[in-house]
């Protein structure tokens, strides 16, 4: 459904494309300009359906979310979920990397992670969250960010 809605969105401009041109106002400056943004956006919107098709053809659909803190999800990936309890972030010197130390409670226990960069404003203090980090060069790199 939801790449039968993405193809539809990439041939509205198109057809606009095609107004512009049958009305003989391409060579304007309003219609070209108008027609480079036309295509532009089908272009996007063409290659996210693209992408959402190969996704599923290679057998990926809409998996489950990991049931608890440190599960791996796709290769690499670590999930963390719970509620936000403290972000402290850190300035590191010039050449390196900021960080923020993140503990998340999920009731019981509390776990501390250590995220590169500053995410003091993608984790409230008392919002629930799952986190999904990335280890690139040594340092948790944060992939994608829910609220619950």
């Amino acid at each position: 459904m939801a790449l039968l809605f993405l193809l539809v969105l990439a041939v509205i401009p198109l057809i606009g494309v095609v107004w512009i041109v049958v009305f003989r106002s391409v060579f304007t400056v309003d219609g070209l300009f108008m027609s480079l943004i036309l295509l532009a956006m089908s272009g996007i919107v063409g290659t996210t359906a693209l992408f959402e098709f190969k996704h599923r053809m290679a057998g990926g659909g809409l998996q489950p979310a990991p049931a608890f803190a440190g599960h791996s999800q796709y290769p690499g990936e670590l999930v963390h979920r719970g509620t936000v309890q403290e972000v402290t972030f850190y300035e590191a010197n010039v050449g390196q990397p900021n960080k923020s130390i993140v503990t998340l409670s999920d009731g019981a226990t509390s776990h501390t992670m250590v995220v590169e960069g500053d995410v003091r404003n993608a984790l409230p203090v008392g919002q629930k969250v799952q986190v999904v980090l990335r280890k690139e060069a040594g340092q948790n790199v944060l992939v994608n960010l829910s609220y619950s």
